[in-house]
């Protein structure tokens, strides 16, 4: 089950009497912290157990409770559910009765499921309700953990042979009279959607490419920074394809001229995802990008980043601050916004009101009011800030400072009493301090607003099933400005590539960081307007650990490589 904390079980107890306001506290606390499915919170505090939880669920949508230990399913009831979509829905047949099927759902309080499993199922369902472990046995049991890519190649040589949906998707290019919602619910087109989520979702991908060429229809997804391709189906796959996508997202499907954005929620292999979806047309067809918000980076705390001892208190006692400006830097995926949600929980208190301003808000956070800009109708970050301070807030983020209007009205507010928490592109810490300069603010005003500047990075992590030391070369060491002499009996590592990590030799990945405190003489310095480079070397004599030094701490600590901190620093 979903371990949202708006969980609709937990409203239906909460609606039957069967706990208080003083449990339903409790609960949702305990939701939040431990990230447990709202089932098993329930049953720990003693509040409902197992049975009766079953027993609510299915009075409410009027079915009943099957118990599923140590029963099997007959050969035909099997066969009503083809193997991966019971993996990626989490369901299983129980029963099938001529034209409908019992099916056990382990999430079945949501309608979503229903109706995606209405395309792919041709029978006519029954939900019914069974204990959610039994269905994930049951499913482990019956359909076996084969590998998502056999059913992958297997569906894409079905699809490759129907020559229905290739005669509509010819037609629908042409612009003919086809409807293209109807070629988007296709069965087939459903079923590789979801399986080709479903993979690149169990590989850890954090973006889905779907790219459409002259001749073919590739498909790539983004591991741990490093950009893989799965089979390329067919190419008259791509507008079906992309046509589905949009479907899910609520776009307009009719429209292939111009970008769109939007969101998908779904759940896979019975957790819940949350998609952010950008279309972009192409000259040959519309370039669609899926970004994969993990809900579990939401609950990260701050100690959990990674971040070396001396960083983790500085900024711990930074977003304390009754005032002031915090800034992460770094790159487009460098987990800025991972580490700003992570100080925001290390705040989010019922006696502080928290304000975010994000382009566009990646993840929803309880107890935080969050304001999505939107350009087009003149929501600028300029004109949300200003409305920030008629909210009386005591934290206000800022997705990203990027125009003069935004970091003066950021400035004004830290100095009416306000934290800050923002980001801004630059390459390390003190070029965050000229970047400001640059853009018109007034270095006496940055001075005495700005309190640090983490500058961040991911590296991939070596993988432990295949982690093998080795002795660098010189020409290596050369590179990291290391003499043999300052290397001592450190041992160095790399990945020999394994089934684990797919033979990348990486599996995972962690930050590297750099932190710049403003005191008294970096302020003198801003204040002067000195460029970056001296203010970098100020900084580093009185202790800033630069992004490349950090790097170093990764390498003799066994957690990646060389060619990793080379790459990012």
């Amino acid at each position: 089950m979903s371990d949202s904390v708006s969980h609709p079980l937990l409203s239906l107890v909460k609606e039957r009497g069967l706990l208080d306001d003083l449990q339903y506290e409790e609960v949702v606390q305990e939701l939040q912290r431990s990230g447990k499915p709202v089932d098993e919170v329930l049953a720990d505090f003693g509040i409902l157990d197992p049975d009766t939880q079953l027993q609510i669920i299915a009075e409410h949508i009027g079915t009943e409770v099957v118990d599923m230990r140590g029963w099997t399913p007959d050969e035909a009831t099997l066969k009503a559910v083809p193997a991966a979509t019971a993996k990626s829905f989490q369901c299983m047949p129980y029963a099938l009765h001529g034209s409908t099927l019992q099916l056990a759902l382990a999430d079945p309080l949501n309608p979503s499921v229903l109706d995606e499993l209405g395309f792919t199922i041709s029978y006519e369902i029954v939900p019914v309700v069974a204990d959610r472990k039994a269905i994930q046995q049951a499913i482990d049991k019956h359909y076996g953990s084969t590998e998502g890519s056999d059913t992958l190649a297997q569906l894409l040589k079905e699809i490759g042979a129907d020559s229905e949906i290739e005669t509509q998707a010819a037609e629908a290019e042409r612009g003919g009279a086809i409807d293209l919602n109807d070629l988007a619910n296709d069965v087939p087109i459903v079923k590789f959607v979801n399986l080709v989520l479903t993979q690149a979702i169990a590989d850890r991908a954090s973006d889905i490419h779907f790219e459409p060429f002259e001749d073919e229809f590739k498909i790539r997804y983004r591991v741990d920074g490093a950009l893989y391709e799965m089979a390329p189906p067919p190419k008259h796959l791509a507008l079906p394809v992309t046509s589905r996508l949009k479907v899910m997202a609520n776009l307009d499907i009719s429209e292939r001229r111009l970008p769109q954005d939007g969101r998908i929620s779904l759940t896979l292999a019975g957790r819940q995802v949350d998609l952010r979806i950008s279309t972009l047309p192409t000259q040959f067809g519309e370039s669609v990008v899926l970004r994969v918000l993990d809900r579990e980076a939401t609950k990260l705390e701050i100690e959990a980043l990674g971040l070396p001892k001396y960083i983790y208190d500085y900024i711990s006692e930074a977003v304390q601050q009754p005032n002031g400006i915090v800034i992460v830097t770094g790159p487009t995926g460098s987990g800025k916004t991972t580490t700003l949600y992570s100080c925001l929980r290390r705040v989010n208190t019922l006696d502080s009101k928290l304000l975010t301003a994000e382009d566009p808000v990646e993840y929803d956070i309880e107890g935080i009011m969050q304001v999505a800009i939107n350009e087009a109708v003149g929501m600028t970050f300029g004109k949300a800030l200003r409305s920030f301070l008629r909210q009386d807030p005591d934290i206000i983020m800022v997705g990203e400072m990027r125009d003069l209007e935004t970091s003066q009205i950021a400035i004004q507010a830290s100095l009416t009493g306000h934290l800050v928490l923002t980001t801004l592109h630059t390459n390390d810490a003190p070029g965050a301090v000229t970047r400001l300069i640059d853009m018109g603010v007034e270095p006496f005003l940055v001075a005495s607003t700005l309190q640090c500047v983490l500058a961040q990075r991911l590296v991939r992590t070596i993988c432990k099933g295949c982690r093998t030391s080795f002795e660098p070369t010189e020409t290596q060491l050369s590179l990291l400005n290391l003499s043999p002499h300052d290397v001592g009996d450190k041992v160095f590592y790399y990945g020999r590539g394994c089934g684990t990590c797919n033979d990348t030799g990486y599996k995972g990945r962690r930050g590297i960081f750099e932190l710049l405190m403003v005191n008294d003489t970096i302020r003198q310095l801003i204040i002067e307007r000195a460029p970056t480079v001296v203010v970098r070397q100020k900084a580093m004599e009185i202790g800033m650990v630069s992004l490349r030094e950090d790097g170093l701490r990764g390498i003799f600590d066994g957690s990646t490589t060389i060619e990793e901190v080379l790459k990012y620093t």
